[in-house]
């Protein structure tokens, strides 16, 4: 770190903080990398584009901005339009896609299509994503993964780092360096920054199951207990480190359980029910299967069990898993046989 750039900083505690994350986890946003950096315009975004600009001559990073414009609402290329004139006024190179008019109106579509945005820029730059999500999304996140259902993964989910395309895990990195700050405080960095904010219209619809848990069950759960969204967070972090372990000794189990034809089931049914399943999801994810919920994984550990009858499994996309005698074999979608 040079010395002159960190006094030529208008330093401020934050700037301080991220700092210092960075130097205890460095592999969290390594310097010199070009860094893609999703802007929607609102205060976690933002707070965390001036930071980043702030840093930028400490860290050595090149940043690249995108803006993905959803038209969700009538003032969406206003937006796009003035957050494009600040950007030019700070020397930061920012990239606008618009959203095709085919694309479904839900979240989750809308989601695909940023990434999809991301993995095309990012590839084009050799550079990792970057994204403002805080300790708050990790904290609605997690309830929203409980009220559906989910497995551990999805428990610890919102990893600091990932990456960017579940089949490429080599490939471009999805980074999150503000999970350890929640949104009271990106409000204030924009605040202390003098950074402007956009407001999406869209983050105060009903209509969106985020927004509900935000605007209606978080409120809650703080008043009833002061400080939940950090622990929240904090338990999703624990999460996602269990997993990692989990998925460590799973991948050791599993070479003990391969054969030609897949697995071998009867040494799978042996197993108690709860590492029956867990083998099952890590073996069913590396062969290219879509996540399944909690309960078909269940539901199919249980039918795999020692002594059970010989059957098959419908899986979505087209999967098919079937077992007989001593093989569980996994059959891929027809366009793929």
């Amino acid at each position: 770190m040079e010395e002159s750039h960190l006094q030529s900083l208008s330093w401020t505690p934050w700037h301080h903080r991220l700092h210092q994350q960075l130097l205890t986890t460095p592999d969290l946003l390594p310097q010199g990398k070009t860094l893609v950096v999703a802007v929607s315009g609102g205060q976690d975004s933002m707070a965390l584009l001036g930071l980043l600009r702030d840093l930028m001559p400490v860290h050595q990073w090149r940043l690249v901005l995108w803006h993905g414009d959803h038209h969700w609402h009538p003032h969406s290329s206003q937006i796009a339009s003035e957050l494009n004139q600040w950007c030019d006024g700070q020397t930061l190179p920012l990239q606008i896609d618009t959203a095709p008019e085919d694309v479904p109106q839900t979240e989750a579509d809308a989601r695909s299509w940023r990434y999809r945005c991301l993995t095309q820029l990012t590839h084009t730059h050799r550079a990792d994503a970057v994204t403002g999500h805080t300790a708050s999304d990790r904290a609605e996140t997690l309830l929203m993964q409980m009220s559906r259902g989910s497995d551990l993964a999805g428990l610890g989910s919102l990893r600091a780092v990932r990456p960017l395309q579940a089949h490429a895990p080599e490939g471009p990195q999805l980074r999150r360096p503000l999970l350890g700050f929640r949104r009271k405080e990106t409000a204030q960095i924009c605040s202390d920054l003098q950074l402007p904010i956009w407001n999406d219209p869209g983050n105060q619809s009903p209509d969106f199951a985020r927004n509900r848990i935000r605007h209606e069950v978080m409120p809650v759960l703080e008043e009833l207990n002061p400080g939940c969204s950090r622990r929240l967070a904090d338990f999703a972090e624990r999460m996602s480190q269990l997993r990692d372990t989990q998925h460590n000794l799973a991948a050791l189990a599993l070479t003990t359980l391969q054969n030609k034809a897949g697995l071998d089931r009867k040494a799978l049914g042996r197993l108690p029910q709860p590492t029956r399943r867990q083998l099952l999801a890590q073996w069913l994810n590396q062969q290219g299967v879509p996540g399944l919920d909690a309960p078909t994984l269940e539901q199919l550990g249980h039918r795999l069990r020692q002594a059970a009858p010989a059957g098959e499994a419908h899986l979505p996309q087209g999967w098919i898993v079937s077992w007989q005698g001593s093989d569980l074999i996994l059959q891929p979608p027809a366009a793929e046989r």
